[in-house]
């Protein structure tokens, strides 16, 4: 495994009890109509997909999926800054690109923007 894919790895398994548990609220519909996600992070050493699936499962895998919601383009150094610290520049620079691929992909970032630190 990757560095890239350990470090979504790890993030998704903190986010995947918090998504579950919104799943089985008040809101869960609202939450399972921008289900399911799969996010491509390309780096310069490599590319995961990590997903979510209408259960709020979340699985990383190597590579690019053929048609994600978002793709994230960022350094290692600054997706590791974001996921670990949750800070957008946590020390860290560099350029980042986000590229919404779909409507509830786009909705999902910018929820998702602030918490994870992009």
């Amino acid at each position: 495994m990757g560095a890239v894919e350990e470090l979504l790895a790890d993030a998704g398994r903190r986010i995947e009890p918090e998504v579950r548990s919104r799943l089985q609220g008040l809101f869960g519909g609202f939450v399972r109509a921008y289900l399911p996600q799969a996010w491509v992070f390309v780096t310069e050493s490599e590319t995961a997909t990590l997903r979510v699936d209408v259960r709020g499962s979340v699985t990383v895998v190597p590579g690019a999926t053929e048609a994600p919601d978002v793709t994230v383009e960022i350094s290692v150094a600054r997706l590791r800054a974001a996921l670990t610290s949750r800070r957008p520049s946590a020390g860290t620079t560099g350029k980042i690109s986000v590229t919404p691929h779909t409507s509830k992909g786009k909705a999902a970032f910018g929820y998702l923007r602030d918490r994870v630190g992009l």
